[in-house]
């Protein structure tokens, strides 16, 4: 989410297709180059048509990867229609593993799927729409880590955040502090559920 280095500014007319850039504004206000939190993806450069594809700061790259929330997304949404369930919330980390990182899904979907399957689908489309993940996948970027979880869970941690209501989104990705929360979290609804049984 924070720039790095000094990355080239393009003005519109300087854009290609299908590139992911982050979103600046300047004005003759003042305001230069005010990063907006926001990235988009043009599909025709003549006319200046965009799609938004994401936030800057929901970007996961510990090795290269660059995964953007419209990968996950298409990756998500090929895994559930090929199974069958609906994914109703998603979150993922970047965790280090013994033998290099490996990205953990947390998928909230019904009815429940098997992890492995779901992890194989969405293996394979993020590598078919992000040429840099597959790159990776097949050096220092290990398998991914799937968990299908209910989705109610999602919603049981906003609340003991205090996040419920229409401008608190589940982040689709996790910072290691959060996600180490998020992780304590799901350990102890396991552990109710032992207890219980």
């Amino acid at each position: 989410g924070n720039l790095v280095g000094k990355p080239r500014a393009y003005t519109v007319d300087e854009v290609k297709t299908e590139v992911e850039y982050a979103v600046v504004i300047s004005t003759c206000a003042g305001a230069w180059r005010y990063q907006i939190g926001d990235t988009v993806r043009f599909t025709d450069t003549v006319r200046k048509e965009l799609l938004i594809t994401g936030r800057t700061k929901q970007f996961l790259s510990v090795t290269g990867e660059h995964l953007s929330v419209d990968n996950m997304n298409q990756g998500i949404q090929y895994a559930q229609d090929i199974l069958k369930t609906d994914v109703k919330e998603f979150t993922v980390a970047a965790v280090e593993t013994e033998t290099g990182f490996a990205h953990r899904w947390y998928i909230g979907c019904e009815p429940s799927v098997d992890a492995s399957t779901f992890g194989q689908l969405l293996d394979q489309r993020l590598r078919e729409v992000n040429d840099d993940y597959a790159t990776e996948r097949n050096s220092v970027l290990r398998n991914p880590q799937i968990e299908i979880i209910s989705p109610q869970l999602f919603l049981d941690y906003m609340k003991s955040q205090g996040k419920i209501g229409g401008q608190s989104k589940f982040p689709r990705v996790m910072k290691t502090k959060h996600f180490a929360e998020w992780e304590t979290f799901i350990a102890g609804k396991r552990q109710r559920m032992i207890l219980l049984e």
